[in-house]
């Protein structure tokens, strides 16, 4: 067993349990937007709604998940990983509860709806980028499978597996985020030019939602490194 293994078992785990609880909870604040814009296609404005306060509610679980174990994090020599790294990787997670908060709350406060012609479209882009927080979900859930192996071993390989599918996920989040935004450019003059422009903010932050489930995956692909 080596010593980063012998060493783990004289840790409190729960900063790596508090770690794993945010990842679940900012990926259904994701998850959550999929039924969101199935129900603001079909114009149901208080389905819709109820979504959007659902997602708001785990927002906020989230920051009181993040606080919790900032709270409860030792500045210790003998935690098995950095402080500063597990930190990171909550900042990062807690970032895609955020983009999926946003993205609901100006869709409501606007009313706003995507396009009949890109709507097929813009439903699976979604979908591509919340299968991206999923997979983020996976490669934090192994954070224990980890520790328990000292961070070697046939369980590294698993974790980076998971961090290239991130990645993968994410270079496609981007191409569809390319084709929808071409889709749009050909049909935009149809429509006021104040609308455009916030369809145009909510496609990005679609694609932000993506890629802040990548960063997660490269922080903790420089943890398996450090």
């Amino acid at each position: 067993m080596s010593r980063l293994n012998i060493l783990s078992h004289m840790f409190v785990r729960s900063p790596f349990i508090l770690v794993q609880e945010h990842i679940a909870v900012a990926h259904k604040c994701s998850l959550a937007l999929i039924p969101f814009f199935e129900n603001v296609f079909k114009d149901s404005w208080d389905e819709a709604l109820t979504i959007q306060q659902e997602i708001k509610e785990l927002e906020n679980k989230a920051d009181q998940i993040k606080r919790k174990l900032k709270i409860s994090l030792p500045n210790s020599l003998f935690l098995p990983v950095p402080r500063g790294d597990l930190l990171e990787i909550i900042r990062l997670q807690d970032k895609i509860a955020n983009c999926a908060k946003d993205i609901a709350g100006l869709v409501i406060g606007r009313k706003m709806n995507i396009p009949i012609p890109i709507q097929d479209k813009f439903l699976s882009y979604v979908k591509r980028a919340v299968t991206s927080s999923a997979q983020a979900l996976k490669a934090v859930s192994e954070l224990d499978e980890l520790l328990e192996t000292g961070f070697q071993g046939r369980e590294v390989k698993i974790v980076e597996k998971l961090i290239m599918e991130i990645d993968s996920i994410e270079t496609e989040t981007d191409n569809d985020q390319i084709l929808i935004r071409r889709m749009m450019f050909e049909i935009e003059d149809s429509f006021p030019p104040i609308n455009v422009m916030f369809i145009y903010k909510i496609i990005d932050w679609v694609g932000d939602l993506a890629d802040r489930s990548s960063r997660v995956g490269s922080q903790l692909q420089q943890l398996l490194a450090s």
